[in-house]
């Protein structure tokens, strides 16, 4: 049952402090496990870049519990195992007729690490991916099983959980009616005439990004178009606020095709196949969430422009819809999401990250719980302001700590 050869996250740049890690292969093993120790934390595809996933005691790797998908057609609705990757299910789904509303960016990643964490992809009019979850079955302290569901008091704390609240071992989720999607490219585009169309530049498509290296211009525009049901193709536009559309590239192992070529949206709305090294690889991620209205925040984080680019490899920028989660660092109202991958210089990273989130904190700056942060628990709090609603029912679905961890103590005071 001890399953991983490595007990470090995916780009080896966090190690796990725990004294095992255990590789479950049925819900009912897993039950067993938590009812048979101490302390258990639930374990993902470990795509973070902290230790959010990480506690003291036993890790408890989900990816071996079967995917076992069961769509219902009727309530909409696709459940899987939380250890499933996404870009491992989705084509599944589609085969069914019904797609997700959105995907990360990195297919890799997996259903209950995505949701539990609140990533996301881009849109301005779509929610995060936790923002899709319609229950949760999850391990209780005792390994008694339990679901928490949409409608159900707290279950906006809980549905963005850090795996304080139990060990997650299936996830219901929100689907439609299938679609296809293409992707096309734009670029260069002027800093100063991307900095005063951003919510336009990220309104001229289902799904848009944009990449920086805090230069001159904004170097590349992606946008992804939705395709309806029935139809053969979209129209777009040649230009993009004077950005030339570029011929861009079909599919190539490392990244989905962006030629403007139509395809399933889960080969589109993610940017890299399920194949491939996802990202860069080596690497860390840094990334922050500002209301979309405070795109000035970005003009702020150029002015450190000579200290981030020797470490930097790439800056994304995205928009995600408003939600209400009591964690989500998307509530309140549609944000600008910043997302550096850095070079694997983690310890450059970490010095520069309090001189880069004091530029951010003007404009309530919320970091991503599964990436590198400065911020400690004070500064977290003024930015969560049910921060205080989620530590209580963490402490009513845990009363004895067996899902604690470092992270949710030092950051959260759970």
């Amino acid at each position: 049952m001890r399953s991983t050869s490595s007990e470090l996250n995916w780009s080896g740049t966090v190690t796990y402090g725990a004294e095992r890690v255990l590789r479950p292969r049925s819900v009912d093993e897993a039950a067993e496990i938590v009812a048979a120790n101490r302390r258990v934390h639930g374990l993902g595809t470990r795509h973070s870049f902290n230790d959010v996933a990480d506690a003291p005691g036993v890790l408890l790797d989900l990816t071996g519990i079967p995917t076992d998908l069961v769509v219902d057609p009727n309530a909409r609705t696709a459940t899987v195992g939380a250890g499933t990757r996404y870009g491992t299910v989705a084509p599944d789904i589609d085969r069914t007729g019904f797609a997700l509303h959105n995907m990360g960016s990195l297919p890799h990643i997996s259903v209950g690490g995505a949701t539990a964490t609140g990533t996301h992809g881009s849109g301005t009019a779509l929610g995060s991916l936790t923002t899709a979850v319609r229950a949760l079955e999850l391990l209780g302290p005792d390994g008694t099983p339990r679901t928490v569901s949409r409608g159900d008091p707290g279950f906006d704390g809980a549905v963005l959980h850090l795996g304080l609240t139990g060990i997650v071992t299936r996830v219901t989720l929100d689907v439609e009616p299938s679609w296809r999607m293409r992707q096309d490219t734009y670029g260069p585009l002027p800093w100063r005439t991307f900095l005063d169309h951003v919510a336009e530049v990220h309104a001229a498509g289902t799904s848009v990004c944009t990449y920086t290296v805090f230069g001159d211009e904004v170097r590349e525009v992606l946008v992804k178009t939705r395709v309806p049901a029935g139809a053969d193709d979209v129209t777009v536009p040649d230009e993009l606020f004077g950005a030339p559309r570029l011929p861009g590239s079909p599919g190539d192992g490392h990244h989905t095709a962006r030629d403007g070529s139509v395809g399933p949206w889960w080969d589109r709305l993610p940017h890299f196949p399920i194949e491939s090294v996802p990202s860069h690889g080596s690497e860390v991620q840094s990334e922050h969430f500002v209301p979309l209205r405070h795109a000035a925040a970005l003009d702020a984080l150029r002015g450190l422009a000579d200290r981030i680019q020797p470490h930097l490899h790439v800056c994304e920028l995205r928009t995600t819809a408003a939600d209400d989660l009591w964690l989500s660092p998307t509530q309140g109202e549609d944000v600008l999401c910043i997302a550096f991958t850095w070079q694997k210089h983690p310890d450059e990273v970490a010095a520069l990250l309090p001189d880069l989130e004091a530029r951010l904190a003007p404009f309530d700056g919320r970091p991503h719980w599964g990436k590198m942060s400065s911020l400690d628990r004070d500064a977290v709090a003024a930015l969560y302001p049910r921060l205080p609603e989620f530590r209580d029912l963490v402490a009513r679905a845990d009363p004895d700590r067996t899902f604690a961890s470092a992270f949710g103590e030092r950051v959260l005071g759970t």
